[in-house]
């Protein structure tokens, strides 16, 4: 193919952000810090090694997901506990904010409600920012491993990849069939993992997660939430992410509820304000 004679004009072209955030309703961060001072846990869920739980949390709780035996990624989904067809937008979250998400930024949800589900309130690895890889820790990019993915590249008939992880834990905490459950089972929040794309064929890579026994995300429940969380294959994902060999850690969910009065002004978000019509 022919290079024109233009094409260093037209790479120098300077970009545009597709979405100006800067008109975000801003999540009231110190009305969540003084509600999660008087917070006492109500709730825990140990992740298994590779395999996945389900958890709930009311709207005006807290949850947190921590590292506790090694270095370990999670891949989460979290849907609105009352209908699962509102459930989180991984990809709408990534215009919103960026490719990695922090304290301070929300896990919005899907078409046509589109509003915060969850608001991180803390994260411990905030610290590691972007690294001279262009990775960066919570991302927003990987969809999950998952057994389709792995029979398409080398024919396995892999099952505890975290797709079918948290097709088993939604199922087994609905009663919905493995096949009705695996429909809900959504692009995730890839909790711990580090990622980014590489400079010169612009993959997607992974790399050994900085998480250490200690380290947390923790979130404030926008509205009542099911989550599901798979405690990833691949470990801390520094060679592969489904493997039967890597070493793998559980992982804790923990469940907070602030005192009575501590949110006093606060409400769920509504869903969005588009009237529906699409021009007709």
């Amino acid at each position: 193919m022919i290079e024109p004679k233009d094409a260093d004009a037209r790479r120098a072209v300077a970009p545009v952000i597709c979405y100006p955030n800067d008109t975000l309703p801003v999540p009231p961060m110190d009305t969540y810090a003084t509600a999660r001072e008087t917070a006492i846990k109500v709730s825990e869920v140990l992740v298994p090694v590779r395999d996945a739980a389900c958890f709930r949390v009311k709207a005006g709780q807290f949850f947190r997901i921590s590292s506790v035996q090694g270095p370990q990624v999670g891949d989460l989904n979290i849907w609105n506990a009352n209908d699962l067809s509102e459930r989180f937008y991984s990809g709408k979250s990534r215009a919103l904010h960026g490719t990695h998400l922090t304290t301070g930024q929300r896990m919005w949800s899907s078409f046509p409600y589109l509003r915060p589900m969850a608001t991180i309130t803390a994260d411990t690895l905030g610290w590691y920012g972007k690294d001279s890889f262009g990775g960066s820790v919570h991302d927003v990019i990987g969809t999950r491993c998952d057994p389709y993915t792995g029979n398409l590249l080398s024919e396995a008939q892999y099952h505890y990849c975290c797709h079918s992880n948290l097709t088993r834990a939604l199922a087994a905490e609905t009663g919905l069939s493995l096949r009705d459950a695996e429909r809900h089972v959504h692009d995730v929040l890839n909790v711990f993992m580090c990622t980014g794309f590489t400079m010169d064929t612009g993959q997607y890579f992974m790399k050994a997660s900085p998480v250490r026994p200690g380290d947390y995300l923790e979130f404030f429940a926008e509205i009542d939430l099911l989550g599901a969380l798979s405690a990833c294959p691949g470990g801390d994902c520094s060679s592969e992410h489904s493997s039967d060999t890597a070493a793998c850690y559980p992982l804790l969910v923990e469940v907070f509820e602030p005192a009575e009065g501590t949110l006093a002004g606060w409400a769920s978000p509504d869903v969005n304000a588009y009237d529906g019509s699409h021009g007709l």
